[in-house]
């Protein structure tokens, strides 16, 4: 068991897993730089690719008709893996920027004090590097796209470079962050149309509630620490009506998705998907005690299976359109 990574002493992160790959693979040296990108904690980038890959499922099986071979109506693997990619990078970056940012309030959050800035494990300036080179991957996988993507993609950066301030300055920071991590919402469908229309932006709109749903949840095992230092979130502004408004969020989020099916004319199939989904996420609310931070923790993560169910369920209805006349 790696001990909590402190100034005195090397290891994980205080919120990271024991028995991690990042901690059993690589080398000491490059602990600090795993941590800073959070490979030690896959949560993040599985999060933030959902609205990717849910965009050009969307996409590839929108306004089906009759006869249209399967594979074109699923999403094209090299985008799916174009899209992991971007996610893993892009995700990591974000981490190193709003740990550079964020460097004083970590060292005085128990939770985040172990963090590879604050702990001492590494500089400003190698983390400054290593969060250019992230970005460069990320930009390799952009130029991959067509011209509309690209111009898109550079767009979010505006969104990615404020987040880490607006904990200083709104009770909403994770609404931003939901603007940020939504941006995927859209850019699926650009790649597949090389424009925007309807459906991309119920998708995003329906992606941001759900993002400031399950980051509420997360927040709630920071509140205290938060309360002292200044730092402002949608957990504390919620407080103990925390589920109502979970339960506001998350219907919202089922909402939109609904209508972004039904204007792009997903298959009727693609619904159960979302009814599975919102289940999970009654469940959350059901059982959330805003109280118990590694409960908190544990739904927090829980919403990859969410992001499974919308998937699969937009997989399920363009095979149903292939299958159909054959049954």
């Amino acid at each position: 068991m790696e001990p909590i990574q402190s100034k005195a002493a090397q290891g994980r992160v205080a919120d990271a897993p024991n028995g991690h790959w990042v901690y059993r693979v690589l080398p000491r040296s490059i602990w600090p730089y795993a941590q800073l990108a959070r490979w030690d904690r896959p949560i993040g980038w599985q999060l933030l690719l959902w609205p990717c890959w849910w965009s050009a499922a969307l996409a590839a099986s929108a306004y089906p008709r009759p006869g249209d071979p399967l594979l074109s109506l699923l999403p094209a693997p090299l985008y799916l893996v174009l899209f992991l990619a971007g996610a893993i990078a892009m995700r990591g970056a974000g981490c190193t920027y709003n740990d550079i940012v964020d460097e004083n309030i970590d060292n005085q959050v128990e939770r985040t004090r172990s963090r590879p800035l604050p702990s001492g494990q590494t500089t400003r300036r190698r983390a400054w590097l290593f969060l250019v080179l992230q970005a460069l991957v990320g930009l390799a996988v952009l130029l991959q796209f067509n011209s509309f993507a690209i111009l898109l993609g550079i767009c979010s950066l505006v969104i990615v470079a404020i987040y880490p301030f607006m904990k200083r300055i709104t009770n909403w920071p994770q609404l931003f962050l939901g603007l940020a991590f939504s941006w995927g919402a859209l850019m699926g469908w650009a790649v597949e149309f090389g424009d925007l229309d309807g459906p991309a932006i119920m998708l995003y709109i329906g992606s941001i509630l759900w993002v400031i749903g399950y980051d509420t949840i997360y927040a709630h095992q920071d509140k205290e620490d938060d309360a002292i230092v200044g730092v402002r979130s949608t957990a504390r502004l919620f407080g103990d009506n925390t589920k109502a408004w979970l339960a506001g969020l998350y219907g919202g989020t089922l909402i939109c998705f609904a209508i972004a099916f039904a204007s792009a004319q997903a298959p009727v199939v693609a619904l159960a998907g979302l009814i599975a989904a919102g289940a999970h996420m009654a469940r959350q609310i059901a059982v959330l005690d805003i109280n118990d931070a590694d409960q908190c923790l544990r739904l927090f993560r829980s919403n990859n299976q969410v992001g499974w169910l919308i998937f699969l369920g937009l997989i399920g209805g363009a095979l149903w359109v292939a299958l159909k006349p054959l049954v």
